[in-house]
């Protein structure tokens, strides 16, 4: 009988929570939630009371959320030049990221080309707060406002950004500060409640939801982007179409056990770094980026010189083992890391993301150990045969 598979893969998506399986399933059978009758008030309560669960996770408002197909969409909507504050139209004349964002951030939304600005990181992955500055110092305040888009934490390298410190800069600029949480919530505590973002970008299968749906948290309903689906004026105009009402209910169950599971951070940062030994033990010379800076918990992100990561890759999955090279967010396309170029790491062979959660087990960290004693020793031979 095989072995069971380790996976290790969790920034890619997290495996489905019982909570949120037994919520989708519950909620397949659920009228259509614009419904007036009872029914479809039934099926709006569903709705609601996710709506509540996923503010809950960030600590805000209820009727600040709004529900997309997930985080791609929730990107695309809030990087719009078009805004509106109640009846009166607002423009956002340029967008600042950073060179190491999410491609959904990176590539600009509905921003035309020569209206981003893309920001430099230092070598720990850190966006160059100066350089930051800088630009929205220069930046025409008589064309509109300035809109700035951030992860929280890095997708690849876990790498946590400074927000308090952004947020400082982006409001001394008079800008407006979208903040990429996927990787974030659930993993670290977030606050809506204090000065953190204006906007915030949610993804359901991140936490251990269903995939095909997220969210936009807003800090507040002054303003909101122009839509990008427009229609029957359901999530109070901002979001067209009927809501897809299981992957809601789902969401809104994996955010709850989420909340909860925040309590055993220092857990799995413990079982990360069994992780990170193993590989310091193994291969000596591994490269583990951003290890020098605050990152996620669960996540490492490690080269090994003179090993392509997707050879490496290939060898652990057929050993069993479930883990990224690099990210896994374009149609399973492996390719050299944009966020290892950004921090000016070069190219070389990639790296290996091993991301983990809670249902983490010894016996799948030993899993990996076997599986890469296998790799480094195959790498030996090479060595002394060349």
């Amino acid at each position: 009988m095989a072995e069971p598979r380790a996976y290790l893969d969790y920034n890619a998506s997290a495996p489905l929570l019982p909570a949120a399986r037994v919520a989708v399933v519950a909620a397949l059978d659920a009228a259509n939630p614009s419904s007036v009758h009872a029914e479809g008030r039934a099926a709006r309560r569903l709705i609601e009371d996710a709506r509540r669960d996923v503010a809950a996770l960030v600590n805000a408002k209820p009727d600040h959320v709004v529900f997309t197909s997930g985080a791609t969409e929730a990107a695309v909507t809030l990087l719009s030049p078009d805004w509106r504050m109640g009846r009166a139209a607002l423009r956002m004349a340029h967008l600042y990221v950073s060179k190491a964002e999410h491609p959904c951030l990176l590539n600009g939304g509905r921003f035309t080309p020569e209206k981003i600005s893309r920001i430099g990181v230092t070598s720990d992955g850190i966006v160059d707060l100066g350089a930051l500055a800088l630009a929205l110092a220069g930046h025409d305040k008589a064309a509109g406002l300035p809109l700035i888009a951030i992860h929280a934490a890095n997708n690849e390298t876990g790498v946590i950004q400074p927000i308090g410190e952004i947020a400082t800069i982006v409001k001394a600029a008079g800008g407006v500060l979208v903040v990429d949480a996927v990787q974030a919530a659930g993993r670290f505590p977030i606050d809506m409640s204090v000065p953190y973002a204006d906007y915030l970008i949610l993804s359901s299968h991140k936490i251990g939801g269903p995939k095909g749906v997220g969210a936009i948290v807003a800090a507040s309903d002054l303003m909101m982007p122009a839509p990008l689906v427009t229609g029957g004026g359901q999530e109070k105009g901002h979001r067209g179409g009927t809501e897809n009402l299981a992957a809601i209910a789902g969401f809104g169950a994996a955010a709850r056990e989420a909340l909860i599971a925040l309590g055993g951070i220092a857990a799995v940062r413990q079982r990360r770094d069994v992780i990170e030994a193993i590989v310091t033990e193994l291969v000596p010379d591994a490269e583990i980026f951003g290890k020098r800076v605050e990152r996620l918990a669960n996540t490492t992100f490690f080269a090994i010189p003179g090993a392509k990561a997707e050879t490496a890759q290939i060898a652990f999955d057929l050993a069993g083992i479930a883990l990224s090279a690099g990210s896994a967010c374009s149609s399973g396309k492996v390719g050299p890391s944009h966020v290892l170029k950004a921090m000016g790491c070069g190219e070389d062979g990639g790296a290996l993301r091993v991301s983990i959660g809670a249902a983490t087990t010894a016996e799948d960290v030993e899993r990996f150990r076997k599986a890469l004693a296998g790799i480094a020793a195959r790498r030996a031979a090479r060595e002394r045969a060349a």
